[in-house]
This record gives structure tokens, sequence and C-alpha cells, in this order.
């Protein structure tokens, strides 16, 4: 059994499963700093509280970046060493929140957004152990809802813990939907409808084996997508029979109704949120047993596109009532013409851009017309990269750690600035591979992550 701590004074209290730390009670002056500083904070821009930010499509509706940027790139407020992960953090209230491991276990943590002061951490013990030789830490970045925050393990386990750190309820859905592990482990982030905590889960009947990893006989046994009750963590429904993919599910209204959308691994679920009624299933996947489903839908009004990079390439479907019609797979031309790995494009007036390409010598960064899958521009040599789009810009970084500034333009890439970031006074290297995060943008403050280190910089000139 392991400790639960709350050290808050000289107070201690034990629990079981989890641990908490929580720093010493702050000074009355203290106090009154972080509150202006949240005043400030807030004032400005908006919170990022979940994957790819607010609507869930790396956009950010925040005005007045720096561009061009000076030789050395934005100022660097903060940087900070992380424990094992490839997730990002996620904003909310001048918090932010970073989940990773540390040791032998999945950490938590919550810090101050604006300063990298830490607050506290929330624990849990972890025995995952990656086949593939890649970390033992999360995938999935934090989802935080009002004043609860959700994390979703890399062994499988889902925490609901107050902002304050204190745990609310957890559900085991190895145990508990006999979840076989998939190559790398659980790396989609869960969404939340109303009072609903919808996952990815993709467990396989009672009694299953899996001989090894690319074992094609498991079968799945109805929970592809399991809602829970995000106060209790007691199940509201579960439908599908998919296993699990690393794309995130994305909720959208199309038609005047509301659908969530999986690209599971198998293909692309559409059903009701609010009572898990199926429209339909899509299916849509490589041949080849390693292959997986990484990048989430692009919803465009009634439109869907979904995208992979092992063998189908892309499709273009149109909602209806009930179904689907499919606009673009027919087309050798247009399946090709978009293949992404893990990042979800981005759809600005007609156009997607997006990372192209499954290996890194082969990536490139290319933009595309949304109707007819027309490459516009494709730029090689950047290696596999990420976008985040505010003010008519793509802040992108490379999974070498070179960021860039590029123009939103479907005409020609358009580069504005490049820099590989830099402590001004050590002159380390910030950011090393894999950086394969996106950046996030929130309060005027872009954070970016590399190899267990995450950094702050002033993207927007903050106001005092």
């Amino acid at each position: 059994m392991i400790r639960q701590i709350i050290r808050e004074g000289h107070q201690e209290h034990e629990g079981e499963d989890l641990m908490i730390r929580s720093v010493d009670r702050i000074p009355i002056l203290s106090l009154f700093v972080l509150f202006v500083s949240f005043v400030d904070v807030s004032a400005q821009g908006s919170d990022w509280p979940k994957f790819l930010g607010p609507l869930g499509t790396s956009v950010s509706a925040e005005k007045g970046i720096l561009s061009p940027w000076p030789k050395e790139g934005p100022k660097i407020v903060w940087h900070k060493e992380l424990g094992t992960g490839y997730g990002m953090p996620v904003i909310s209230k001048g918090k932010l929140y970073h989940f990773d491991r540390n040791g032998k276990n999945l950490r938590l943590t919550c810090m101050d957004a604006k300063t990298g002061q830490h607050v506290w951490d929330f624990e849990y013990p972890s025995v995952y152990k990656d086949a593939f030789g890649y970390n033992n830490g999360p995938r999935c970045s934090p989802l935080v809802d009002g004043d609860y925050i959700y994390t979703c393990g890399v062994e499988g386990m889902i925490h609901c813990v107050k902002t304050d750190g204190r745990p609310v309820w957890n559900v085991n859905v190895n145990k508990d939907f006999n979840v076989i592990q998939n190559f790398f482990g659980v790396a989609s982030v869960p969404v939340i409808e109303d009072d609903l905590l919808i996952v990815q889960v993709g467990g396989s009947p009672e009694g299953s084996l899996q001989r090894n990893l690319f074992d094609q006989t498991l079968k799945p046994n109805g929970s592809g997508i399991v809602a829970f009750n995000k106060l209790t963590g007691k199940v509201a429904y579960k439908i599908g029979d998919e296993l699990a993919s690393y794309a995130t599910p994305v909720l959208a209204t199309i038609n005047n109704r509301r659908y969530c959308l999986v690209f599971a691994r198998g293909g692309l679920l559409a059903f009701n949120p609010k009572d898990g009624k199926i429209d339909f299933h899509f299916p849509f996947r490589s041949d080849d047993v390693e292959s997986v489903n990484a990048s989430n839908p692009v919803v465009v009004g009634d439109k869907v596109f979904i995208s992979e990079c092992y063998g189908p390439g892309s499709a273009l479907l149109k909602i209806k009532p009930g179904g689907y019609d499919v606009l673009r797979d027919e087309s050798k031309k247009f399946k090709k013409s978009m293949a992404t790995h893990w990042m979800t494009p981005i759809y600005h007036e007609g156009y997607l851009y997006g990372c192209s390409g499954r290996h890194t010598q082969g990536a490139d960064l290319r933009c595309i017309e949304l109707e007819t899958g027309k490459v516009m521009w494709s730029e090689r040599g950047l290696t596999r990269t990420s976008l985040l789009m505010v003010d008519g810009h793509f802040i992108c970084l490379a999974e070498d750690g070179t960021l860039r500034l590029l123009k939103v333009n479907p005409q020609k890439y358009e580069e504005i600035s490049s820099v590989e970031l830099k402590d001004p006074k050590t002159k380390q290297q910030l950011l090393e591979y894999p950086c394969w995060a996106a950046p996030i943008l929130s309060h005027g403050l872009l954070y970016v992550r590399g190899e267990e280190r995450l950094v702050c910089l002033e993207l927007i000139a903050q106001k005092k």
C-alpha cells in the first residue's frame, strides 16, 4: 500500500493507492502576488484546457504574436525538466497541468503557468513497459473540466482528480474491460460531453490471449467506446465492436445534431454522444499488421476528413442522417494527397495543412485543397512536424527541435523565422529529439516540449 499524503501546514492524511504532494502554506503577500499574476494572465487570451486546444483543432484565437522573431527566437520565460512521456500539458485558470512518469509512478503535476513554479503532485504506480523500446511514460495530455482533471495513463488507468490535487475516482479499464495491450500503450485522450467522459477502450472477450503484439486473432467485445459519468466513474454506456487506436474522439454538431466521431483501430465510428446510439462504421485501416490510426478526424461542416500513413491514406465523407456518402476515397490521387501519421491536419478556408509521411526522411509539410485533394505545395527536409495555427501564422515544431514561424498561405510554403532554442546562460540546446507533441498557446505564452524538457516562450507581449 502506498500512502496518500496531503501536506498543508503540518497535516498529514493516509489513504491507499495514490499520492499527493502539495506545497506548504503560502504567505499572504505571496498569495496577493499570485492573485495579481492570475488576473493579469487571464485578462489576455484564453485557456488551453484539453488536447489540441479549446476546439480540439490546434487553432488559437489569440492575436498580436511576435513576427518575425529575433535571431534567438521569442523570449524564453522559463524552462523545466520533465519526467518521461510524450504528451503536452494543458492550461486552466492560471495553472499548468502536466502528466509524466516519475520513476515507477505516473505523475500529474500542477504548476503556475506563468512562472513554472511547482504547486502539487499526484502520483500512482504503473508497471507499463513499452514493447518497442519507446519510453514508458504517458502519451496523453490531461483534460480539465471545471474543477476536475482527468488523466488516461499509458497502462490503462483513468483518474479523476480535483484541481487542488485530491483524487475523486479511478477506473482500471484493462481489468474492467479486458483490454489487451496495444502496440504503444494507451494514447487516445478522452473527451467530455455534458456529464459524460467518453473514452476509447477497446476491450476483448474474457479469456482472450495475446500470443504477441502482432496477433490478429484478437476480437472486440463491444467496449470500443465507453462513456463514464464524469463525477463518479460509473459506466453510462459501452458501444462499438472495435479495438482502440491512438486518435482522440472528436465532438461536433452536424446538421443540427451532436456527433462523436472516433477513428478507431479498424475505421471511423460515428454515434450520438448522449446515448451511444451508433450511426455508422466506416472501415479504414491498412492491411499491414503493425499499422495504426493516430490522426484525429477533421470536421468541416457536414464533411469529415480522415487520414493515416500506412496504406489507405485519406478519405472524405459527407455525413447524412443515419449514415454517410463517400466523397473522396475512390481516387488514388486523393488518397495519397495527405497521409498523416500522428498529426491532426489543420483546416483553414478550404485547405488542409499537415505533415504527410510515415518516416522522418520521407515526410513533408504540405497544403492540400480539401474538396479535391489537390496538393498546393509540399516542403521536404523538415523532418516530421506538428502545427499550431494562430494570428495568420503557423508555429511549426520539427521532431529535431527546430521551431519555425510560417505564414498561412495556400499558394506556397512561406517561412518567416526559424530557431533552435538555447538557454541564454548556458547555451544548452533546450529541445532534444523527439519533439512529437504539438505546441500549445495560452494567454500569450507558447509552450513547446522535447525529450524531457518543457519550454515557455513569450509569443505575445505580456501587458504589465
